[in-house]
């Protein structure tokens, strides 16, 4: 089946058809294939926003099967046949797929190869997106613009501004909305110089922008978004309700927790919205965010769901905000399996990032969820955190000891065999976190000043090795393992800037990362391994998250020293930075 057939969209519900007369074509990119792009929140957000205005015709693009032509899913039209292109990115893995659909399109995929005058075959290619305004650089090469923040404020304003692209000259056009409208940002106006260790010397931008791109946020939802695409192909196949965005907790490690700060809860009442615009006939519901929700919310979100014969999935749970009224809602769900994210493989490491958690929480977690029929947990961890030891991974192998002892007998007494599944990842530094400056490897900062990317790559394989040893020959437990190498792009990837341009449009047309490094002239060390310090400009600072300078920085101190940051309260907490000017 191609990404583009028909069949599609046979089954799914949702789609937008226009006609394209006196209509401005937009095509709208999600960079892999059609069941994940249909399972994404935020593209159907901005296929939902973008179509819910009367000048624009909206298409979906999906990345194609090999071999395969790319085309519109809508209305099997060639990319080059749209004046304008915006895309929708959300993990790092997908920046190469985008450069390669880009080119397949029959486009110039470098901004700069396109023509003065914007139309069909030399469009105006827009990126937004979580992985945009996280780092909007390793992908700054290929962008006119690219959208810093949440899409609900910008893109009705951004597509009148752009109404009248075919009789301005592209800078023009781009240099009168980079410094009329928010959050929008144009690569090619912003110069950034270099050192000669390849750290960012300056980035200067024209006097009519602003020196730093503030993001723009939503405001509080009166209906809680949630899905408007719904296919049987898709891959989470559920209906998606949000139940806010951002997180209090400020793990070290989690950009969500930092980048959508001030977090959001959406009152009952909006989500109760949300779920009551799903089809009568869908029956199956993903709530994203219901870690943080209240126990009042959970309980109007589960009588609703069983007063409609609903079932209830969700991606993790956290350990230490498990209620009764969740349980009730799991076993009422007839779910078998649920993930309890301890991120950290030891008490200490779970102390440095922030977690929260401590052995007895995962434990009692673990025995209240098999003790309400869900006989297959899931434990995720990460490898490779700062200062990590084998004392830790040690920790880590009696946890998943103690765990067996727990739940084996519960799922003996219920006539069940419960089963645990160890997912081990490696883990990547991403910006505007406290562990932006540490090293990918988990090497310690003096180590990391003269290790190589192979260095990282064995500690990590070395950790794997020895907890596949030491975990065979446990019964009932599954080992699910991350790979380093993959890992090491994306960690690349994460904290690049746009010197990594070449890189991804040779990755994405079929060449090794390794061969396209080295092509590039561009060492992995540089983005991934080596450490940052504390004065050292960042290449995503020209993105204004809001958060005080200095502030990530504490917090890595912080980490190193075993202490712990309390949850933010937007109403008193001034700690950040990102509440200074709320009353």
């Amino acid at each position: 089946m191609t990404a583009t057939s028909p069949s599609h969209l046979a089954a799914e519900t949702g789609t937008v058809r226009k006609k394209w007369k006196d209509r401005i074509p937009v095509a709208l990119l999600y960079p892999n294939t059609y069941p994940v792009a249909v399972s994404n929140l935020g593209l159907q957000l901005v296929y939902s926003l973008l179509n819910r205005d009367e000048n624009v015709v909206c298409e979906r693009f999906v990345y194609p099967d090999a071999g395969q032509p790319l085309r519109s899913l809508e209305s099997s039209r060639p990319l080059h046949d749209f004046p304008l292109v915006f895309a929708s990115i959300s993990f790092e893995h997908d920046y190469p797929r985008l450069a390669a659909m880009l080119a397949a399109g029959g486009l110039p995929p470098y901004a700069a190869d396109r023509a003065r005058t914007v139309g069909p075959g030399n469009p105006l290619v827009v990126l937004g997106g979580v992985g945009v305004f996280l780092n909007p650089e390793p992908l700054a090469s290929f962008a006119d613009l690219m959208v810093i923040g949440e899409a609900e404020p910008i893109l009705a304003p951004l597509m009148q501004a752009l109404g009248d692209y075919a009789g301005t000259p592209r800078d023009r056009l781009l240099l009168r909305i980079g410094a009329s409208l928010p959050g929008c940002y144009v690569p090619a106006f912003y110069r950034f110089t270099w050192k000669d260790d390849g750290t960012v010397a300056a980035i200067e931008a024209p006097a009519e922008l602003p020196a730093r791109v503030a993001k723009v946020v939503a405001p509080e939802m009166e209906r809680a978004g949630h899905s408007t695409l719904l296919s049987p192909e898709a891959e989470l196949g559920m209906y998606m309700v949000e139940l806010g965005r951002g997180c209090s907790r400020g793990c070290r490690f989690c950009a969500a927790g930092f980048i959508y700060r001030p977090p959001r809860l959406w009152t009952a009442d909006a989500i109760l919205g949300g779920l009551a615009e799903r089809p009568p006939a869908v029956d199956r519901i993903g709530l994203l965010g219901m870690e943080m929700a209240s126990g009042e919310t959970v309980d109007r979100i589960a009588a609703y769901l069983q007063e409609h014969g609903c079932s209830l999935s969700f991606s993790s749970l956290r350990a230490d905000r498990i209620s009764d009224q969740t349980l009730d809602l799991l076993a009422a769900s007839n779910l078998k399996s649920v993930a309890i994210a301890a991120d950290g493989a030891s008490e200490r490491l779970r102390l440095l990032i922030n977690k929260g958690l401590d052995e007895d929480d995962l434990l009692a977690a673990a025995e209240r969820l098999v003790g309400a029929g869900i006989f297959h947990l899931k434990l995720y961890v990460m490898i490779g955190l700062p200062t990590e030891t084998r004392a830790d991974l040690d920790e880590l192998i009696r946890l998943v000891e103690r765990l067996q002892a727990r739940i084996l007998p519960i799922g003996r007494g219920r006539g069940r065999v419960s089963t645990l599944t160890l997912s081990i990842n490696c883990f990547v530094p991403k910006p505007w976190t406290p562990f932006q400056y540490c090293s990918f490897g988990g090497l310690a900062a003096v180590e990391a000043g003269t290790a190589d990317t192979a260095q990282a790559l064995l500690a990590l394989q070395e950790k794997i090795r020895y907890l596949r040893r030491m975990l065979s020959t446990k019964a009932n437990l599954r080992l699910k393992v991350d790979h380093p190498e993959q890992a090491l792009q994306q960690a690349v990837y994460a904290r690049a800037d746009r010197r990594i341009g070449p890189v991804l449009l040779a990755v994405g047309s079929g060449r090794s990362f390794k061969q396209a490094c080295k092509q590039a002239r561009l060492d992995p060390r540089q983005f991934a391994v080596r450490p940052r310090g504390r004065d050292e400009l960042l290449c995503w600072e020209v993105v204004d998250q809001g958060i005080r300078p200095g502030y990530l920085w504490e917090e890595y101190q912080r980490a190193l020293r075993g202490r712990t940051t309390g949850p933010c309260e937007p109403a008193i907490c001034r700690r950040c930075g990102v509440c200074h000017a709320r009353p």
